[in-house]
């Protein structure tokens, strides 16, 4: 009857491994904030942009939309301005097949860890 409470929330990721594991290649970020964010604040290096609004079609490997620069096999990271909506989209690519998913939180718990933004 109440099956939304037992859904588990995505496990979160310490910055300092997420910088790491993208520099090494066995992690990949994602900023789900939208456009006007980026231009505002820039984005964390070597994360693909896609906006909340967009997750479900880009991360369904069944949708013609799907994003090729992703694999369901590989870790994934997201983060966003607060972690609410970066917690949703982890749930979503959950759903759709993704293994290893984290939510990263912000912006700002990345660069605090050193790592670099680009604008």
């Amino acid at each position: 009857m109440f099956g939304f409470l037992s859904k588990s929330r995505p496990a979160r990721i310490n910055p300092s491994e997420a910088i790491a594991r993208v520099k090494d290649g066995t992690l990949s970020l994602i900023d789900v904030r939208e456009a006007g964010e980026l231009r505002q604040s820039g984005k964390a290096k070597g994360a693909l942009h896609i906006p909340l609004g967009q997750i479900g079609a880009q991360t369904d490997p069944k949708s013609g939309h799907f994003n090729r620069k992703l694999d369901t096999d590989k870790a994934v990271a997201l983060y966003c301005a607060s972690g609410a909506r970066s917690g949703r989209a982890a749930d979503v690519m959950r759903t759709n097949g993704f293994a290893e998913v984290y939510n990263l939180g912000t912006l700002h718990d990345w660069q605090r860890a050193g790592g670099a933004v680009v604008r």
